[in-house]
């Protein structure tokens, strides 16, 4: 069938056969359908939404039209885990190392910056020395050694998603559903790990704040992911405040270095820990909070850390004594009111520090790694007129700044309760299933 026949049923709202929806990838990967072809199919897509069988043949299409490591051929129970973003989301810089010190491998390929929320590839980044490239066989080799590999995709793997995630972003259709489904599971799934467990944000700081899609995905991404025979299930976690005390990424590395000495805040130890325990019961193995107390307790968790950075490159002397400045400029931002943390607009917030440098505010910007928001409140709490409610790590002076990223706390007389950090878990009945 030629393209426009194709691009004509899925204009009129059409379910594309398989054969339908290899030819796309096949033109996105080899350069035979143009960018014009691959921008329509996408925003039809976008417009009448994929049934579940076009996303899961679209998934597992561009997952083939790269490199498939099949790891889990060679590492018994490997483990992953994939988050959709947010601000001060460091969890997974936790999660690896902690779940490795506990017996089970975790591979990790990451991503950048995107928008409002940080790339955990960006975040490592801050480390000195430390490369996130690596092959299939640096990535076993790794893993044998200390359970732990983490590092980006390869140009090989997924190459169909390159290209129309570009696309994508070019045409207003990132958003979609299905094919964030498709984009995100066509690289994750390439490591070919035995079990993946997605933290799915919701809440004003999340890629998508609405919980009811967030839900919509996580069901979507489940449903493919299993499908495609790798255990899955994701937890929805909140993301409308930072996670953690810190956002921006050398302080971000730092706090998660300090949760591996068993000194975190509750509430990244919180989420680190469900999503922990989730993928292990994914692999069939029951892991307590109390065996994760221990790998932190023990120095075991530290320990993976830092065998892993430097396997990849981290400067020794850094690992000796890990330190990364922040910006020298501080501001405080002082509460004009008193009365209880009600809501935290956490998207301004990200968008906010991205504005002062801490993020990409357009492709291939640097990166201020030092630029940084320590959050010290949190919703649900009371507050005192003049009461620091954080503090900014800037670059150079900044009033209007400081300002807006004040106006994000919303201040007022009544009580509210806090969110709660799990929020739901969407996956087979029966773990491992």
């Amino acid at each position: 069938m030629l393209p426009f026949e194709i691009l004509a049923r899925k204009r009129d709202g059409h379910c594309l056969s398989g054969d339908e929806i290899a030819a796309v990838v096949s033109g996105a990967s080899d350069g035979s359908w143009s960018d014009a072809q691959l921008a329509a199919f996408l925003m039809a897509a976008a417009i009448h939404q994929l049934e579940p069988s076009e996303t899961r043949q679209l998934t597992e299409g561009m997952l083939r039209s790269g490199e498939e490591w099949r790891l889990r051929d060679e590492v018994p129970n490997l483990c992953d885990k994939h988050s959709t973003g947010g601000v001060g989301d460091k969890v997974s810089l936790v999660l690896s190392p902690l779940v490795a010190a506990c017996g089970l491998p975790v591979v990790m390929l990451t991503g950048r910056g995107l928008g409002h929320t940080g790339g955990t590839a960006d975040k490592l980044e801050a480390i000195p020395g430390l490369t996130m490239d690596f092959d299939r066989e640096h990535c076993l080799d790794m893993l044998h050694d200390n359970g732990v590999a983490i590092g980006v995709a390869t140009a090989e793997i997924a190459p169909a998603d390159k290209r129309l995630y570009a696309i994508r972003d070019q045409t207003g259709t990132v958003e979609s559903l299905p094919l964030i489904t498709a984009s995100i599971l066509s690289k994750k799934l390439a490591t070919g790990a035995s079990s993946l467990v997605l933290d799915v944000k919701t809440g004003s700081g999340a890629f998508i704040p609405d919980p009811v899609r967030a839900e919509q995905l996580a069901t979507m991404m489940v449903a493919a992911a299993n499908e495609l025979g790798c255990h899955t299930s994701a937890l929805l976690t909140d993301m409308s405040q930072p996670l953690g005390r810190w956002v921006g990424h050398a302080a971000e590395v730092l706090e998660s270095l300090e949760c591996l000495r068993g000194e975190g805040p509750d509430d990244l130890m919180g989420v680190v820990s469900a999503l922990s325990v989730e993928v292990a019961a994914l692999e069939g193995v029951d892991l307590s909070e109390e065996d994760l107390g221990e790998a932190l307790t023990s120095g075991r968790a530290y320990e993976k850390f830092l065998r892993w950075a430097r396997a990849q490159g981290a400067d020794e002397r850094w690992l000796e004594d890990p330190k990364l400045d922040l910006a020298p400029v501080e501001v405080d931002l002082l509460a004009p009111r008193s009365g209880y943390l009600q809501a935290v607009d956490t998207r301004t917030l990200g968008f906010s520090l991205v504005e002062a440098g801490g993020g990409r505010a357009r492709p291939g910007a640097q990166i201020d790694m030092g630029v940084a928001l320590r959050y010290d409140v949190r919703i649900g709490e009371p507050i005192e007129a003049g009461q620091a409610l954080g503090r900014l790590y800037l670059r150079h002076p900044n009033d209007r700044l400081r300002d807006k990223v004040l106006s994000c706390f919303a201040l007022g007389d009544d009580e509210v309760e806090p969110p709660a950090l799990v929020q739901r878990r969407v996956g087979p009945t029966v773990p491992g299933a």
